[in-house]
């Protein structure tokens, strides 16, 4: 159920306010006052980041009651989120995108204070891949971000059902949507109980599939183990990966989940393949049903569904203590290598 959560302090500094003034107005010397707007990331805080390079998001704006706009920038290259094919944008920085404008529009719009956990129960995401092509320069974006859904407790934001769409060059990109719920820390500390020790044993990590097989250029890069079965993984739990463990957790992050999904279908599309291809995912529906855990094993299993010609479709899922964790249905297309 959960896609991240984020715990830290309430950070010494200027306040959400206080930040957004500063994003108006220039404080420039009179050097740099004539040269327009000049860019630069949002608080890694407020999307739930430790590491700046991490942050995509690059300022946001309230146009009406239920509706927003967002800027973000993609880099060209990235350690994680690398081309598919060496040409397309990776469609997972579309996800993360998408989980970040959440977090930020929540802290910064919805007034939840730097402290609550996010509990992310679902993301979709549907691109064009003409669109996702990389060019000479970062992708700059504009994403409308609107809320179908928005719930209180106590007068206090509670969570949320958003939906955006992001656009480069007012040529629309991708279309997205997740919902949440957020929760005191205190309520999280009881949700959580024996589960908040950072200092649980976390399973032995396990040798990685070929990273060829699974889309992948590098072995540290690689989430799924072999288990003997065509179709069938145990997903591998590397909590030092520096991107999908960006900062310490008591579970597995939920983009590493959402990874899985996509070395998995890879997976079993390079082994039904006749042609050498690279597979761009063009959409993801992911549900997210509990924490996944850092102390037990997840199996993640996978088959493919009917699809229209020139298409892929695979289904996706993932157990711990045979219970049910997520489902992500997964649809690509070829990149002819």
């Amino acid at each position: 159920m959960s896609m991240d959560t984020f715990r830290y302090a309430r950070p010494a500094g200027p306040s959400v306010q206080s930040v957004r003034s500063a994003q108006g107005g220039t404080g420039l010397s009179p050097a740099l006052s004539g040269q327009g707007p000049l860019t630069s990331t949002v608080p890694k805080e407020l999307v739930h980041r430790a590491a700046v390079a991490e942050v995509l998001l690059t300022g946001w704006e309230r146009r009406a009651e239920a509706r927003f706009a967002v800027t973000a920038q993609w880099p060209r290259g990235h350690s994680f989120f690398t081309p598919v094919g060496g040409t397309h944008y990776d469609p997972l920085m579309v996800a993360e995108t998408i989980r970040q404008v959440g977090s930020l529009l929540a802290h910064a719009e919805f007034d939840v204070p730097v402290g609550h956990q996010f509990l992310m129960h679902d993301l979709e995401i549907a691109v064009q891949p003409g669109q996702l092509v990389v060019e000479a320069v970062p992708a700059s974006l504009d994403i409308e971000v609107t809320y179908p859904q928005v719930k209180q407790r106590r007068l206090q934001h509670a969570g949320a059902r958003y939906e955006a769409v992001v656009r480069r060059e007012g040529r629309v990109v991708a279309r997205g949507s997740a919902s949440y719920t957020c929760v005191s820390s205190q309520v999280y500390q009881r949700v959580r109980a024996g589960r908040l020790s950072l200092g649980r044993p976390a399973i032995r990590l396990t040798a990685p599939l070929s990273p060829q097989s699974v889309g992948r250029m590098s072995p540290t890069d690689v989430v799924l183990s072999p288990l003997g079965e065509a179709d069938g993984w145990q997903l591998r739990v590397d909590t030092r990966h520096p991107i999908l463990f960006d900062h310490p957790v008591d579970h597995i992050p939920g983009m590493m989940l959402l990874e899985a999904a996509r070395q998995a279908a890879t997976a079993v599309l390079n082994r039904s393949s006749l042609t050498r291809s690279s597979f761009l995912p063009t959409s993801l529906v992911s549900r997210f049903r509990r924490y996944a855990e850092l102390d037990s094993p997840c199996t993640v299993q996978a088959h493919r569904l009917p699809a229209d010609p020139g298409e892929h479709r695979v289904l996706v899922s993932g157990h711990q203590d045979g219970e049910p964790l997520f489902d992500v249905t997964v649809s690509a297309c070829d990149l002819r290598g």
